[in-house]
């Protein structure tokens, strides 16, 4: 079973921005597709962003687009979320997630290896 590690989560005001780090112990992150979720209190668990196994190809929620950017370096087994101008709306639990496919998906339900979480608060 394999224990993703996830970094970078605080607090910040609206507008600002943060980076998430997410890394893998394996060493071929190449043969898995990656992505982000993210769980408000009260709501349930939602896909933020994902890339392919090759990194040609991302998709993102219409609430992350234009704000959010997802990224691998599989030298160094870690991918990453950059979110700019954050909004209070964009509070919750950050989560990362990993499976050996092609072509990735914002279903949490396609994943088959997760992070623990890191908490993400944005101040008004």
């Amino acid at each position: 079973q394999l224990q993703l590690v996830e970094s970078g989560g605080g607090l910040v005001q609206s507008g600002g921005s943060l980076r998430l780090s997410c890394s893998i112990p394996v060493y071929t992150l190449e043969y898995y597709a990656i992505g982000w979720f993210r769980q408000a209190p009260g709501k349930e668990r939602e896909g933020v962003a994902c890339i392919n196994r090759s990194g040609g190809g991302t998709n993102y929620a219409d609430s992350a687009k234009g704000r959010f950017t997802i990224s691998r370096d599989n030298s160094k087994r870690t991918w990453y979320l950059q979110m700019n101008s954050l909004e209070p709306g964009d509070t919750a639990v950050y989560y990362c997630a990993a499976v050996s496919v092609r072509l990735c998906t914002l279903s949490d339900a396609s994943y088959a290896y997760w992070g623990r979480g890191t908490q993400v608060t944005v101040s008004s």
